[in-house]
């Protein structure tokens, strides 16, 4: 997958994936990860899927209608792109926090519903829910943060609290954040997932 590595000044902090929105690419993000967490390595990551010309991480059908066969496979491919990063790089393959903003939130997401030990944590903002009507795997000892928006026309808020509520009957620990904006990500939702990420990962 086309990424971006740059190694951070502790290797005792999580590596942090940065997984963008729809038409965005690997460079988006890489501000977000400094306001996050500054001596981290940063992994981030372009969708391998392109819509219309605009990269993402995984087919839809339609707007919020996702191609869940596609999404499964590309959750694996992801996956599998850590484990051979991790090693090509040298970074704790068990110590990664993922950041993903829209569609790179959702397969974040798809992450923790699928592969228990993918992730130790993720910033979620303005996630889906990626999948419904499935057992996740047990997330005891992960911490999501979801960023919603009250008013957002793409994810509801009724999805954001659904999202939250799977999570959290897989025993993963999920703080809520909202907002009055619509999908976009606002400077105060990102100092609220950065407050948040200082008191859970110290």
């Amino acid at each position: 997958m086309k990424h971006i590595f740059n190694k951070g000044t502790d290797s005792t902090r999580p590596t942090l994936l940065l997984l963008h929105g729809t038409g965005g690419n690997e460079l988006d993000l890489l501000p977000l990860a400094g306001k996050i967490e500054d001596k981290a390595s940063v992994l981030s990551v372009r969708g391998n899927v392109l819509e219309n010309g605009m990269p993402r991480f995984f087919r839809r059908l339609a707007e919020g209608v996702f191609d869940i066969e596609d999404l499964i496979f590309r959750t694996k491919e992801l996956n599998e792109f850590l484990d051979e990063a991790a090693e090509r790089y040298q970074f704790d393959r068990d110590h990664i926090v993922a950041i993903g903003y829209s569609n790179g939130a959702n397969i974040a997401a798809s992450l923790l519903f699928h592969y228990q030990q993918a992730i130790k944590g993720a910033i979620l903002h303005h996630p889906m829910v990626p999948r419904k009507g499935i057992d996740l795997p047990d997330l005891s000892g992960k911490s999501v943060f979801i960023g919603a928006g009250t008013n957002d026309p793409i994810c509801s808020p009724m999805e954001s609290a659904e999202l939250q509520s799977m999570l959290e009957s897989a025993n993963a620990k999920v703080k809520i954040h909202w907002e009055h904006n619509g999908h976009q990500l606002t400077f105060a939702e990102v100092d609220a997932a950065a407050e948040w990420y200082k008191q859970i990962f110290k």
